[in-house]
């Protein structure tokens, strides 16, 4: 379940928050195997934050979870957006090549507020992730 605690955004350009969550794993739903993300959450707050321990908690329940990476990445997203009802929020799940195919997934809820300050994700296209 994730927890959210109160925030007062004030006036000015929006904050945006990043989790970055590079040991993320779930499992294979075809073979059983575990897959490997550095998952990366851009969010811009409205009224809730998403508390970190929960987020850390509600991340690594993945770890016995067996979805696609493409489905694993998009529930991130939406359980953090009905959780916190943020004004914008974005998703990146940057997976470790099985197969020989690395795939990168990205999710958002639609473009991102003005004004606010967009970092690069600081994940390279993959040549060997590290």
């Amino acid at each position: 379940v994730l927890e959210t605690v109160p925030f007062q955004r004030g006036d000015g350009p929006p904050a945006i928050v990043r989790f970055t969550c590079p040991e993320f794993t779930s499992l294979c739903p075809v073979t059983g195997q575990p897959d490997f993300a550095h998952i990366v959450i851009d969010y811009a707050p409205d009224r809730t934050l998403v508390e970190s321990k929960s987020l850390k908690l509600f991340m690594t329940s993945f770890r016995n979870h067996g979805a696609f990476h493409e489905e694993c990445t998009v529930m991130i997203g939406r359980r953090i957006v009905e959780a916190t009802k943020p004004l914008w929020l974005r998703v990146g799940g940057y997976w470790f090549p099985r197969g020989g195919i690395p795939i990168d997934v990205f999710w958002q809820t639609g473009a991102p507020p003005k004004d606010a300050w967009l970092p690069d994700t600081g994940v390279a296209p993959y040549r060997g992730r590290g």
